[in-house]
């Protein structure tokens, strides 16, 4: 697997719209490599797609949202809606990674999260992002796309549903991001889907 699909802050898009919708490509493309898996294979892929998923909303959370709720015409309400979409994701996915790729459920909720994720990636890409390349220049979107890779670099492996915003973000993410790491180093090292 490329190691900008595992660690999407090293991905070397210098626009925050194009790496973020890079991104939601990639996560596309991991849906299908969990769905095609089976057994330790699915399990892998399920916690790759888990780490993208997490540090993608992490750092939209920090960076985008917050720029778009002052820089755009209606941005409260456009980030509002994606915030509440990310929570109900984030609650499912952690649902998912509580029960593990084996449970019986597992292949009905995944089918239900990406419907879900998909949805909210048209979602941001049609009411976030296009305004985003009307209401910034090439600098700030360059900018912007530094962020993004920082959060990305500091953020939280696994979703914690009810944080959504830039505070609680900064509040919780760092020490639940340097335990979220460390649990994914013990996990590998045990050769352990859950700990």
């Amino acid at each position: 697997m490329a190691k900008s699909k595992t660690m999407p802050e090293l991905m070397d898009e210098s626009d925050v719209v194009g790496l973020l919708i890079r991104q939601h490509a990639e996560i596309r493309d991991m849906f299908d490599e969990v769905e095609q898996a089976t057994g330790e294979t699915r399990a892998e892929a399920f916690q790759n797609l888990v780490r993208l998923l997490a540090v993608h909303e992490t750092a939209e959370e920090e960076v985008v949202h917050p720029y778009a709720r002052r820089a755009l015409d209606g941005g409260d309400a456009i980030v509002d809606e994606r915030l509440r979409e990310e929570n109900e994701a984030k609650q499912l996915l952690t649902l998912m990674e509580e029960r593990g790729t084996d449970d019986p459920s597992f292949p009905s909720h995944l089918q239900k999260l990406r419907i879900a994720v998909e949805e909210h990636a048209r979602a941001e890409e049609r009411y976030e992002f296009a305004q985003l390349v009307r209401e910034t220049n090439s600098a700030e979107r360059r900018a912007m796309a530094l962020g993004v890779k920082a959060a990305e670099a500091l953020a939280p492996t696994h979703p914690h549903p009810g944080v959504e915003s830039a505070t609680k973000n900064v509040l919780v993410g760092t020490p639940t991001a340097m335990f979220d790491r460390v649990r994914d180093v013990v996990r590998q090292a045990m050769g352990k889907k859950n700990t």
